[in-house]
């Protein structure tokens, strides 16, 4: 095989370059001079191979034939299979003439050069523009039919498909791609276009409570398309026999409406999602004339460009959103059966597109004052207590994956320098600073040890903290139970969070971060030590936080629910109650910092919570069945025995009450 292709060196093209390289024979790139060293940048991207497969043909599109020189065209007469022509331009605000200069007379002089090399046949990436606004379902075999064609893009994309439909004799495909955006497994994306102008207003968004519901517009189906689905579906179908003189949809068969592109997107952003839409196209019962006539009052005109300009979305993206055509992908769909390239839904890739624009995209584009949800994470140094099992060390693991700088604080160095070491092996980055947090003196001086072996700490994870399982009749004589509680749990946490935010207020930017109990929320009976203890955090936080919300510091409290970790192994009945994995827990705190919410809580801790607050008396009841059913352990009484017969009789009825209440530690 031989190829020619244009716009080689552009966003789709090399991507299907790559999957060039993975058949057999060259690869002549269409680049204009000025390009060289892109190309060049581009063969590193694509190893080795490609310094003995690509070849530069030096020219441009708005030269007969390409402006190649005759020399290699002769060469390349009857060498070549497939010419791509991929080179376009796309942005849909450029000047009309440019992009008739390039769109329609570009592919006029693509298609003299394949017809002067007789190549095999001529694949032309083309687009849904080219239907203009056809109102209803366009078929892969409709051409003439368009509708709607004022816009210039949309315009020159139909005129490029006539110019190949009738004035080239040689094999033609023509593909239309939906809206391209980034690659659906890494996100990479060349520029802002598209859905991207959004983007800015769901950070925005993102500021308010993500469970606040709100008011939206539901628009047409939205035809997004991953680059990669659309490299492949080119590779593939242009190497297919029998589909010569066929077009191809290549997008989504059952696509979105712009509502739930949107919603998808506002997931990604941890923005609040729009459940209430209305249906904008109603207003096509309007006659158009008189659309047009009120969209151009002065007082309309000015509030929609206010809006707009507001959000930083030019007004010719929103002629893909009010689209009323449908796209049928029949030959598409047919010619990839068997492959295993199917496009993929927004939603399973939503999070890699805004990920990816946060990080390479956004800067330039930032909207003051905001930080990106990888930002809150990446190079942050970030405090973790309680990092040598359970719940914090998963969390220190996951946060060292993501390129924080991780500060690792439990009593045991030999457990901390495990914990450093798979974070290490990781490519992550992590300091061990041992330390009693129950003795004051000792957390005092890790908070100065930390803060001068590393100047800052930008949010700090209060995780570490003991539990003790213990009615009230078994306590009567045990005051220091509730002491040592308290001492870890809120003092030592105390101390931490004293050091370490005025270093933040005066930087303008941190958090706290205090793992706290789903007990606090449904006051569970036989842990009034440790709810206690949680519940004096947890005031205390609330009441500060007032204090130094203007400083740029948030603070996050997480009532955790029951986790399988080591705390909970001397309470036998745990064994057969469901729980959190310490996976789980720890993305709970991942998710607390990209989104700095005031809380996280589960469903059932809510419900505990309000429930309690309407129904004081039920809720305690209810609390004092789970308390009969679920006796003190042998370790609360002071046996020994590692069975409780007692505990474990009438299973059928403890489970059922466990899995009723999933979550809670009874």
């Amino acid at each position: 095989m031989s190829y020619i292709v244009t716009g080689g060196t552009g966003f789709i093209g090399r991507f299907l370059v790559e999957r060039l390289l993975e058949r057999d024979g060259d690869i002549h790139l269409l680049v204009r001079e000025v390009s060289l060293d892109k190309l060049e940048r581009l063969m590193d991207r694509w190893g080795p191979a490609s310094r003995e497969r690509v070849h530069p043909l030096v020219g441009d599109l708005s030269t007969p034939r390409l402006g190649v020189d005759p020399a290699q065209v002769t060469a390349l007469d009857g060498t070549v299979d497939h010419v791509f022509h991929l080179a376009a331009m796309y942005e849909l605000e450029s000047d009309p003439a440019a992009q008739s200069k390039v769109n329609v007379q570009g592919t006029r002089h693509a298609l003299q050069l394949a017809d002067a090399v007789g190549a095999g046949c001529v694949h032309h990436v083309s687009s849904i523009a080219a239907a203009g606004r056809y109102p209803g379902r366009f078929r892969e075999d409709m051409f003439e039919e368009a509708t709607g064609l004022d816009h210039a893009y949309f315009r020159t994309k139909h005129a490029s498909e006539q110019v190949v439909r009738t004035e080239y004799d040689r094999p033609w495909r023509i593909y239309r791609p939906g809206i391209v955006v980034g690659h659906s497994q890494t996100g990479e994306m060349d520029k802002i276009d598209g859905p991207y102008h959004f983007f800015p207003a769901l950070k925005r968004l993102a500021l308010l409570p993500r469970q606040l519901p709100l008011l939206g517009i539901e628009a047409d189906r939205v035809y997004l398309v991953p680059v990669d689905y659309v490299a492949a579906a080119l590779d593939h179908i242009g190497h297919a026999g029998g589909w010569d003189g066929k077009t191809f949809h290549l997008v989504e068969p059952k696509p979105p409406k712009s509502g739930e592109v949107i919603n998808a997107f506002c997931r990604a952003a941890g923005a609040p999602q729009f459940p209430i839409r209305l249906d904008a196209r109603a207003s096509r019962l309007v006659p158009r004339p008189l659309r047009t006539v009120v969209t151009a009052l002065p007082p309309v005109h000015r509030v929609l460009n206010t809006v707009r300009h507001g959000l930083g979305i030019p007004k010719q993206t929103l002629a893909y959103v009010f689209n009323p055509t449908r796209f049928d992908t029949t030959n598409a769909q047919t010619a990839l059966a068997g492959s295993g390239i199917t496009c993929p839904s927004i939603d399973d890739y939503a999070d890699v597109l805004w990920d990816y624009w946060e990080r390479e995209l956004e800067p330039a584009h930032a909207v003051p004052g905001l930080l990106s949800k990888r930002d809150r994470i990446a190079r942050r140094t970030i405090v973790v207590t309680g990092a040598s099992s359970g719940i914090g060390r998963e969390t220190a693991l996951q946060l060292g994956r993501r390129r924080a700088k991780v500060i690792l604080v439990a009593r045991s160095r030999e457990d901390l320098e495990q914990t450093r070491k798979e974070i290490e092996v990781g490519g992550g980055e992590a300091h061990v600073h041992p330390a009693d947090l129950s003795d004051l003196h000792d957390a005092e001086r890790v908070v100065a040890e930390i803060i001068a072996a590393h100047k800052r700490v930008d949010v700090l994870v209060n995780n570490a903290g003991i539990s003790i399982r213990r009615g009230l009749e078994l306590s009567y004589d045990r005051i220091h139970d509730f002491q040592r509680t308290m001492q870890i749990n809120y003092f030592g946490a105390l101390r931490l969070i004293l050091g370490f935010v005025p270093g933040m207020r005066e930087r303008g930017y941190g958090q706290v971060i205090n793992v706290s109990s789903i007990g606090v929320q449904t006051n569970q009976p036989r842990f009034s030590a440790y709810v206690a203890s949680k519940a004096a955090l947890d005031a205390f936080s609330r009441a500060v936080a007032t204090e130094v919300v203007d400083d740029g510091v948030a603070i996050t409290t997480i009532y955790m629910p029951l986790v399988r970790t080591p705390m909970i192994a001397p309470t036998n009945a745990y064994r057969m109650f469901p729980a959190l994995a310490p996976e789980e827990a720890a993305e709970m705190i991942l998710r607390a910092i990209r989104e700095r919410p005031k809380r996280v809580a589960t469903t059932l801790g809510n419900i505990g919570e309000v429930g309690y607050a309407i129904a004081p008396k039920a809720f305690d009841a209810l609390a004092n069945y789970g308390y009969r059913l679920f006796p003190d352990s042998p370790a609360a009484r002071g046996e020994s025995g590692e069975h409780d017969t007692e505990l474990y009789g009438f299973m059928p009825e403890r489970r059922a009450f466990a899995y009723l209440f999933r979550g809670i530690h009874w």
